[in-house]
């Protein structure tokens, strides 16, 4: 029996979806083509890889350790298909870009349709971004990190301060009392029993803030833990509660009244946002018109 790459991502869709039908709709096939695929793994490797039950698939040890072996030569795998898969219009350049979801949402989406050659948009954590743009698997990223790589370069475009904010609905008189009055224990204490929202991935914002401005460990958990800092940005936009965010994607919901601007801190938190390059790249042109768009969205 030879192993079948089909089955590795079959595997791997599986693992990740946490259901043979998550699985089947992620890689457009039936299930009980998932199914034969695992089962046909599973046989090849001599392992049972997930425990079944009605609502969940679950890795046993072999399926975790099988999934960590395969995860990264998948993921390239994916990259190569979509850099080298022969186009109708082999003239158009293709040039892959990595940021956080939060920025590509709020400057580049609307303008990916009048590019005029492909793009490829990679989510992910930034040191990942640093490697993979060494690697030459990314042309382009957005971050606020710069890392050690002789070959990369780095361009500082715009800053980004972590503010405070909450819902229009949200009545906070009494904070800006005990702000005022230099009550920062009294404040504290205030604003660990209201509503709270944050991200699943990230909440370096909110505890990065809290430790500058009031000088301890945050010790409570967000009420909330949602997708990313947009779905944040919506849910207040109709409720009340407080969140820590990056001031350029909730301005617009702040000029209209629907997000209010609670508190920049006593202790201002800024980061440089960077574009970051290889020094030597073949898609300059390219390169460039991506950074004119955000040029003309993000205020320096």
């Amino acid at each position: 029996m030879v192993l079948n790459l089909e089955w590795l991502r079959t595997f791997k869709a599986i693992y990740e979806h946490g259901t043979l039908t998550g699985a089947a709709q992620a890689l457009y096939i039936s299930q009980p083509g998932v199914s034969l695929h695992l089962n046909s793994l599973e046989a090849y490797t001599g392992y049972k890889l997930f425990d079944r039950s009605p609502k969940k698939m679950v890795p046993t040890e072999r399926g975790k350790v099988l999934y960590n072996f395969v995860l990264e030569p998948l993921d390239k795998l994916v990259t190569a298909e979509q850099l080298f898969h022969k186009s109708s219009k082999s003239d158009r350049s293709t040039i892959s870009i990595g940021m956080c979801f939060e920025t590509f949402q709020f400057t580049l989406e609307k303008y990916i349709s009048s590019l005029p050659f492909n793009v490829i948009i990679k989510f992910g954590d930034y040191h990942q971004m640093l490697h993979d743009l060494d690697k030459g698997l990314l042309d382009l990223i957005v971050t606020p990190h710069k890392g050690d790589q002789k070959s990369l370069e780095y361009q500082p475009f715009s800053k980004e301060r972590i503010v405070m904010v909450c819902g229009a609905k949200t009545e906070f008189t009494a904070l800006k009392l005990l702000l005022a009055d230099d009550k920062m224990k009294e404040a504290e204490e205030w604003l660990k029993h209201q509503i709270w929202y944050s991200t699943a991935a990230d909440m370096d914002h909110l505890k990065n803030f809290w430790q500058a401005n009031f000088k301890q460990r945050i010790d409570f958990k967000p009420n909330y833990i949602v997708p990313n800092i947009s779905s944040i940005v919506r849910c207040l936009s109709s409720g009340a509660g407080f969140s820590i965010i990056p001031d350029f994607l909730c301005r617009e919901e702040i000029a209209a009244g629907s997000l209010k601007l609670v508190w920049e801190g006593n202790v201002i938190i800024e980061n440089t946002l960077y574009f970051g390059t290889r020094k030597k790249t073949m898609y300059e042109k390219e390169i460039n018109m991506v950074k004119h768009i955000f040029d003309t969205q993000i205020d320096l």
